[in-house]
């Protein structure tokens, strides 16, 4: 595992690293110039990468690349959550070598930042331009986030496929989830219909949490589950549908990703 930096270290480790491995690799050489060492911050390569992956026939790279850049500069909210995410993916994917590698390569990172574009210009009433950059996240990376929905910061989508996220839903900081998970609705209930996430919960691969229901702060949900009612907090659940297995000793499971809910667990 990486050992972590401070946040105002982040870009010159992350070029860095770059420079280290085009020196390694000169046939990646042009790619990281590209996508790393031509820049001078963090959000402009950011920026620019993620315009050149959403980009399509309907709306080109430098169409994009404006819309990204007004996004980061009427809300700063966004790079300190690009800072945490970065933070969280390094401190609890054990696969993870180095800053540059969410950068450049995590889908689900890349997804995540896509959808704070997105989320900006929703709250910003740019509602058509908002639906249009969520249909093209699905497409790219295969998650699908309404950009109403609400994400905190230090989140850590780990391999992302299959995601889905809707419009009411709320994930508050220190989240953890991998793939094929779906915070959705039980129906053709409107209004306020989607769960409610606590700090510092993790939720296993492909458990389904459905419905205007509240996952308490520290809580942690079992792969494969099927999770239709309230978990208290620092509880873990478990099964289809899902029931309460256990009492976490640890505060935030999402930090720990220790996915085990077996009886040691019980206070």
């Amino acid at each position: 595992m990486t050992q972590p930096v401070p946040d105002q270290e982040i870009w010159a480790t992350i070029r860095a690293e770059a420079a280290r491995d085009a020196a390694a690799e000169p046939c990646l050489g042009g790619y990281l110039h590209e996508a790393i060492l031509r820049h001078n911050s963090l959000m402009e390569a950011l920026g620019s990468m993620l315009s050149h992956k959403l980009a399509n026939p309907v709306m080109s790279p430098l169409t994009l690349l404006d819309l990204v850049e007004e996004a980061f500069a009427h809300d700063p909210w966004i790079e300190e959550s690009v800072l945490a995410d970065l933070q969280a993916v390094v401190t609890r994917d054990p696969a993870t070598r180095g800053y540059s590698q969410p950068l450049l390569y995590f889908k689900g990172f890349h997804a995540v930042q896509s959808f704070r574009i997105a989320h900006h210009f929703w709250v910003s009433e740019r509602h058509a331009l908002a639906l249009w950059l969520q249909s093209r996240i699905s497409e790219v990376f295969a998650v699908d986030i309404h950009p109403g929905a609400r994400i905190g910061r230090g989140v850590m989508f780990d391999h992302a496929t299959s995601v889905v996220i809707g419009e009411t839903a709320v994930i508050e900081d220190d989240f953890s989830m991998l793939h094929e998970v779906t915070l959705g609705g039980t129906g053709k209930v409107g209004g306020d219909r989607h769960p409610k996430i606590g700090r510092g919960v993790m939720i296993g691969a492909g458990a389904k949490v459905l419905g205007n229901i509240r996952v308490g702060e520290g809580a942690k949900i079992g792969a494969g589950s099927v999770v239709l009612e309230d978990v208290p907090p620092h509880t873990t659940v478990a099964g289809v549908p899902a029931k309460q297995m256990s009492r976490s000793k640890e505060p935030f499971p999402a930090l720990s990703m220790d996915q085990n809910f077996s009886c040691e667990d019980e206070a």
